[in-house]
């Protein structure tokens, strides 16, 4: 996400991890995911989760969106998780997800309760979502959740008109928009063995937001 390098580069120092640059839409982005982990860390290392975190929006209203901007959309959101845990779940791919293992997606709470000129976005989060829960019962040795932001502070909602800003804000209990580390945090838990009995899940982060209750 070219918006987003220069930060994630600064996370990355940050937790001494390591970055790997490509399309998840390409065919074979899982397998390049397993061989950067191999080449990084050895042959026997293992992934011990996965987070869903790439995403993009198309806004328009329904009338307005043409195919390829509807194909995007449900490609990098729906269509690419579902191929690299295709991949990734190999248990014999050296780099592969470990067992037991965690694999997080990020929905949306349009995907729960949609949301104006958001019909490809919302589709493919609550693609996400059936995802989650249809994988959740296919894996015995693996855990899987999402979580599902609602209004969150972002540089990308920075933008939207301050009127309508400040309405979504206070369309939940806190009154105020989520920050992105109520998300990253809650990511982490379900990343983590501290969430072992949750499986099938779909965590709103979202300050009881009104939308989808």
């Amino acid at each position: 996400m070219p918006a987003s390098g220069e930060a994630l580069a600064d996370v990355a120092n940050d937790i001494y991890g390591t970055a790997l640059q490509l399309d998840v839409t390409a065919a074979d982005a899982g397998a390049r995911i397993a061989a950067h982990v191999v080449a990084r860390y050895g042959e026997d290392a293992r992934l011990w989760a996965i987070v869903h975190n790439a995403g993009i929006t198309r806004d328009k209203l329904l009338a307005n969106v043409d195919e390829k901007q509807w194909a995007q959309v449900l490609q990098v959101n729906l269509a690419a998780p579902m191929r690299i845990n295709e991949t990734l779940l190999n248990a014999d791919l050296a780099g592969g997800l470990a067992r037991p293992g965690r694999i997080v997606g990020v929905a949306s709470t349009s995907g729960i309760a949609g949301n104006k000129g958001q019909t490809n976005y919302a589709a493919s989060k609550a693609g996400v979502i059936g995802l989650v829960q249809a994988m959740a019962h296919d894996l015995d040795d693996i855990t899987v959740n999402a979580v599902a932001p609602g209004f969150i502070a972002t540089d990308m909602t920075a933008k939207i008109p301050f009127i309508q800003r400040e309405m979504f804000q206070r369309l939940n209990s806190l009154s105020q928009a989520g920050q992105p580390v109520d998300v990253a945090e809650t990511i982490c838990w379900l990343a983590d063995p501290a969430s072992d009995g949750i499986d099938g899940q779909v965590i709103r982060v979202c300050g009881q937001n009104v939308v989808g209750q």
